[in-house]
């Protein structure tokens, strides 16, 4: 049985007979599947941060996007088999192995240390002769670069706090572990999925500020681009909060005007100003500059293959936060 060293003091020596071992295996279709090895766990770990494994339950498995078809073929598995996985990891399971869902909660907090075990079980693969057809380098970061959660301001300690006291609180009582890890479990599978959103979200806008139309990435500052929830994470139940049509993208300016209500959007996908943000352009020449229109456009900019916001978030946000 893997312990809690196998994942996260993983050596390219400890790694390389477990690469070679999956390439001996046989697929098995259905029953019984062979118990995973650390380097499974811990590449179904790194696909988390792409993939949002609730999306796809055991008829819809077969639609998980890349790179689970491909980790499904390299394990010999199901593309279900990856899912579960994964779904174990975020504590979401509750049957999943003790060690590596505190071993993915530890690494989904350490960016640094997970960057380097995603370099060592690349590193270990191209030895056993596993080249990028076989296991692409998904997250891009085999030979640089450092991870980095996107999406994190919404996640202050008081909301993730209350988000989750009465988990905390139950899985304690249970007694299957400590007060600690398990908050550390749910904050970890939070900020991941909050990760996860964001890619969508940044994605579903065509990387652009859905305001004003500004593409940072042109100019290399894709960091400037944020993806923020229309109905808040706080207000949001777990399904909402990871829904990409709870989301828009917008630049630091318009993301910080939407989210204190100065401006909102309606059903029909136009953008309203409210009456201090129009009094203040109509007097200010610097605030025209960054409210007025242009550059403020009259409807939100989508790429037209774009899901549209959900109405109910749209509403709720004009209800409840809109200035008006």
């Amino acid at each position: 049985m893997a312990e809690l060293a196998d994942y996260l003091d993983l050596t390219v020596s400890r790694a390389r007979p477990q690469f070679r071992e999956l390439k001996l295996r046989s697929f098995v279709s259905s029953g019984r599947q062979a118990v995973f090895l650390p380097v499974e766990t811990l590449l179904c770990l790194a696909v988390s941060f792409l993939v949002n494994h609730r999306r796809f339950g055991g008829s819809t498995a077969h639609l998980a996007p890349e790179p689970i078809p491909s980790l499904a073929r390299l394990f010999s598995r199901p593309p279900s088999s990856i899912l579960a996985k994964m779904a174990n990891l975020d504590g979401s399971r509750s049957h999943g192995g003790k060690w590596d869902i505190l071993a993915g909660a530890m690494l989904r907090d350490e960016p640094t240390h997970f960057t380097h075990i995603y370099r060592t079980l690349m590193t270990a693969a191209r030895a056993e002769g596993i080249g990028a057809e076989r296991l692409p380098d998904f997250l891009g970061l085999e030979h640089d670069g450092e991870f980095d959660l996107l999406g994190q301001d919404e996640l202050g300690p008081s909301a993730l706090e209350n988000a989750f006291k009465d988990q905390i609180a139950k899985a304690a009582a249970e007694g299957t572990w400590t007060e600690q890890q398990t908050e550390r479990i749910l904050l970890a599978a939070a900020r991941v999925g909050q990760h996860v959103f964001a890619l969508n979200v940044l994605a579903n806008c065509g990387g652009r500020c859905v305001f004003c139309g500004l593409n940072p990435g042109s100019f290399g500052a894709k960091r400037m681009l944020v993806a923020g929830h229309i109905k808040p994470w706080k207000d949001s139940t777990s399904a909402e909060r990871l829904d990409l049509r709870n989301g828009l993208a917008a630049c630091p300016s318009h993301d910080v005007a939407f989210d204190t209500g100065l401006v909102t959007v309606d059903a029909s996908l136009q953008v309203h100003v409210s009456g201090v943000l129009s009094a203040a352009v109509r007097a200010d020449p610097l605030t025209r500059q960054y409210y007025g229109r242009p550059p403020l456009l009259d409807t939100i900019l989508l790429p037209d293959q774009a899901q549209l916001p959900g109405r109910k978030y749209l509403d709720w946000h004009r209800t409840n936060i809109f200035d008006a």
